[in-house]
This record gives C-alpha cells, structure tokens and sequence, in this order.
C-alpha cells in the first residue's frame, strides 16, 4: 500500500487549531521541520511526541537555513555547506526522537532545497551525503523520476520517489511554480482523482493537459494546503 506523508511542525497555528493532530489519522509519515526553514527544539519534540501517538512514521525535512523565506528562496551555498546544514538539522531531530524511544525512518528536504535537488546532481549529492553520513539506512525522499532520485540511488541509498496530491505538475515532471494560481489543488475531489491515478495509471495529467508517468512510493499532501483535512480524508477513501 503506498505511503501518504505530510510535512508537520512548520506554523504554530497549525498546531492549536489541531490540523497536524487531526491530519496524522489520514496519513502514514509526517516529516518534521527541524530548524532550517521553520520549527524549533520544543516544536520537534511535540511532533515527535504526536507522530508516537498516532503511530506515523517520523522523518526528517531538512532545509536552506532560512527562517525568513520559509525555505523557499534559493540560498546560494556550496555543496560542503549543504552537507553541514543538513547534517546538523537531522541530527537534532534525531536526538529528540532518541531520547522520546522511537525511530527516525526517511528524510525530505524542503522547499527551495528539494526543488534545486530535483534538477541538480550536484546539490542531491550534498543531501544524500548527509545522509549517508548519519545513517545509510535512512530512507531519502525525492521527486519520482527525478535526477535527486537517480543520484541518491546511485550512492546506494535507499529512495522513495514522491508524487503530490495537492500540486500541479509541468510537462518535464517538476512542480508548478506557487507563483502560478493553479500551482495548488485545493479541491479534494481533484487531488483525490489526481491521487487515484498516480495510484492506478503511474501518472498525472499537466497543468498544460499532458499525461505525464510517475513512479511514485509515497503521496504528499501539504498541511498549510487550504483543505488539507479535507483532502487528506479524500485521498485515503481512494487510497484504501
């Protein structure tokens, strides 16, 4: 059965309202912000903590250390850097979860960082060192049929591919730009018919009206999605 994932512990809102509490009922993994692009030591811990209860996989979502762009403004670094700041996020995810007795199981990089992954070898290389470096045992997490998948794979380490359920799609593959007004699937009927066919069809239609294939091992669905409750429920109907 593939795997539906969110990113969690990014807005405190979030947290109050209980979307991420509510939204662990419908999925399978959360991955947890840990300081790059948003979260805090305190915020990690209570999505560790969440993640146990609910009986969620715990990863990782590792960013470009930058609080100020919530992760999604290209941070010019080197390769090295990369490394280290990834590095240094996992870690202190992966002590939190130590101490709470559970187990980190993937790593998804964000926003800016998965997007640059998703195109260059070089930057995938950096985070799958990281990776690799922390526990070669970790599944990494990527855009299905994209180069940060290839590469990670060919550095031996064990890959998921992701689809969205809640993002539109270009020709070559990659996600719409949210500077697009159709970038985002806010209908659940839509993102659990998009979600229906990566499922059945190993495909999704384009924003420009192409069939595009995908193989995809786990489906995300954005927890600051407006609907994203909505759509999570309507994505596990079509999923079980």
């Amino acid at each position: 059965m593939i795997d539906v994932n969110s990113d969690v512990g990014e807005m405190t809102q979030l947290l109050e309202d209980g979307t991420y509490y509510k939204l662990m009922d419908y999925i399978t993994s959360i991955n947890i912000a840990c300081g790059g692009h948003a979260g805090d030591h305190k915020f990690m811990k209570t999505m560790v903590r969440m993640g146990i209860e609910k009986n969620v996989n715990v990863g990782a979502h590792p960013s470009y250390p930058d609080k100020e762009n919530f992760g999604r403004k290209i941070i010019p670094m080197k390769p090295p850097d990369i490394t280290e700041t990834v590095m240094k996020q996992i870690e202190e995810l992966l002590e939190i979860a130590m101490i709470e007795k559970t187990i980190l199981k993937h790593v998804k990089p964000h926003g800016a960082l998965y997007n640059q992954a998703a195109k260059s070898s070089t930057i995938a290389h950096a985070i799958g060192l990281a990776v690799k470096k922390i526990d070669p045992q970790l599944t990494i997490v990527g855009l299905s049929d994209s180069i940060m998948i290839d590469t990670w794979r060919d550095m031996g380490l064990i890959v998921a591919g992701e689809a969205f359920a809640d993002r539109t799609y270009e020709t070559d593959g990659s996600l719409r730009d949210r500077k697009f007004s159709n970038a985002l699937i806010t209908n659940p009927v839509q993102a659990a018919k998009q979600t229906m066919m990566i499922i059945k069809k190993g495909g999704v239609i384009s924003a420009d009206g192409n069939t595009i294939s995908i193989n995809a091992q786990t489906i995300c669905i954005h927890s600051d999605t407006p609907n994203a409750l909505a759509i999570a429920k309507a994505v596990k109907n079509v999923k079980d």
